[in-house]
This record gives structure tokens, sequence and C-alpha cells, in this order.
């Protein structure tokens, strides 16, 4: 059974739910982890791409938007797109508004869950999926 983490962001700002995605996942490639960031859409899998150049200036992470299965070098430890490829990833972040449908098959999940009074929402749904399959969420606030 994956380890579900929902982190509950305290900050209101712009996009500050995207920036948090690219810390985390910055985090679990400095631990050796590979990291796929799903999106809805092609638009959002864009979008987190371009932030991924920007989002900090000491660091740059090996990532592209997942085109194949798996990724076109072996440096890259990041994927964005709408579904994760079989036996890529350690860590799942979540910024779709959807849960995941296959969660049995992978090892972590982070939900991100903004100030967003909509978005809240949505997690709050997601939470109460993963529950009835029999996995229980854990909750940080950040």
């Amino acid at each position: 059974m994956p380890q579900i983490d929902f982190y509950v962001l305290t900050d209101s700002s712009t996009d500050a739910h995207l920036r948090y995605a690219c810390r985390l996942a910055e985090q679990a490639v400095e631990r050796g982890q590979r990291v796929f960031m799903r999106t809805t859409t092609s638009d959002d899998s864009k979008r987190i791409d371009d932030l991924l150049w920007t989002f900090g200036d000491r660091s740059f992470l090996p990532h592209e938007v997942a085109t194949t299965a798996l990724p076109s070098h072996e440096k890259v430890r990041v994927l964005i797109g709408t579904s994760p490829p079989a036996g890529f990833s350690d860590l799942v972040i979540n910024l779709s508004v959807e849960a995941l449908p296959d969660s049995q098959a992978l090892l972590q999940i982070v939900e991100l869950v903004p100030v967003d009074a909509e978005r809240k929402r949505q997690a709050r749904e997601r939470f109460k999926i993963y529950r009835d399959r029999g996995i229980e969420p854990t909750t940080h606030t950040v």
C-alpha cells in the first residue's frame, strides 16, 4: 500500500502549491528518488515544466514533459504528465484535481491542498477516495 501525504498549504499567493510541489520534487531528487508530477492537461504540464526552470536559482532538476513511457535520458529524475509511467516513480506529486486511479501500485503519493476553497473541497474528495480504498492518508500543515 502506498504512503499518501496531504500537505495543507497556508500560503495563499498565486501558484504557491506549484512552487511547493517543485520544492518537494527537489527534495525527493536529492534523496535519489524519481518523481512524477501528475497534471490534468498538457497546458498544466507545460506550466509546471516552465516553473521547474525558474523556481530556484540554486539548483537544476533534470526534468521533462513525458512524451513516452520512460524519460529520454537516464539523468532525468522528474517527469511531468497526465499518467505515471509504470515502474518509473518513487514519488507521485498529484497536481490533478482527481485521485490517482491505480494508487495501489505506487510507493508514495503527495497531494497538495491549496488555500482556495474549491481546491480544498476537491482535496477532501480525494482524501475520502483513498480512505475508501483502505489507505489512511497522513495530513501535514505547511
